[in-house]
């Protein structure tokens, strides 16, 4: 068994001759939080979309435990475990956040079309949907609707939604984008928490996150991978530093 998860070999992605993503090969290694940085443009959103199948690469392959998935179907790729959280679309607003986790489970289970299932096999999936929820610590919100949720109880329900599918890699998708200090240390927590016996791969653009949570750090900036390494060294590579400079996250840097 490969230590690598996941790992992509010259992955490409020109749209109309801009190369948007070029040539990047990134190895995750099997039960690290691995973090994708860079500057505004830097083409981690694009990386991002081709690793989770969203767009197909101009050229290059995507592999994952060591199979090669990179024309494989989304969904196909879920089923082996591989599953990216979605931002708050991914929740029904109008159903309580115990419907939300139950129509995961659901999925997991392939019955999404049985809605006569029997009252014995929901109150099963009530369970472990509660279970989900404790582990995410929003047990006590189960009844609640999900629209009338904070912002960052949201994301952690999106979260506890992706946990029903089982991943052994999780993709998260700038986890506290948009969240106040509060919801931020709450969702880094949540996050350290569910990364046991699991890989997270996340694009973040709080820097102080990535120093907080992650163990390995890839630099992209004009669509390559400019550095990688621990925290420590990227943040004291001069190129890393340049490549911020001009950009609004500079001032995260310098934490």
């Amino acid at each position: 068994m490969s230590e690598f998860i996941l790992e992509t070999r010259g992955l490409s992605k020109n749209f109309k001759g801009f190369a948007a993503v070029s040539d990047v090969s990134l190895k995750v290694r099997r039960g690290s939080i691995h973090a994708l940085i860079g500057p505004n443009g830097a083409g981690k959103t694009t990386f991002f979309n081709l690793v989770t199948k969203f767009l197909p690469p101009s050229s290059g392959t995507i592999h994952f435990k060591g199979e090669d998935i990179t024309h494989e179907a989304p969904a196909v790729s879920a089923r082996r475990g591989f599953v990216r959280s979605f931002q708050i679309s991914a929740t029904f607003p109008h159903l309580s956040v115990l419907e939300n986790v139950r129509i995961g489970l659901q999925r997991k289970l392939g019955t999404e079309l049985h809605f006569w299932k029997s009252e014995k096999s929901l109150s099963k999936l009530n369970d472990e949907a509660m279970a989900l929820l404790d582990e995410v610590g929003l047990g006590r919100f189960a009844d609640t609707t999900t629209a009338e949720m904070s912002y960052g109880r949201k994301r952690a329900l999106e979260i506890a939604t992706t946990l029903a599918l089982e991943p052994e890699l999780m993709l998260l998708d700038e986890p506290t984008q948009g969240m106040g200090q509060e919801d931020i240390s709450r969702v880094v927590d949540l996050i350290r928490k569910v990364s046991a016996n699991r890989t997270i791969l996340m694009v973040e653009h709080n820097l102080s996150v990535v120093a907080d949570l992650c163990d390995r750090i890839t630099v992209l900036t004009r669509g390559s991978v400019l550095a990688e390494g621990s925290y420590d060294e990227v943040s004291k590579n001069p190129q890393v530093l340049e490549a911020y400079v001009g950009s609004d996250d500079m001032s995260d840097a310098h934490h």
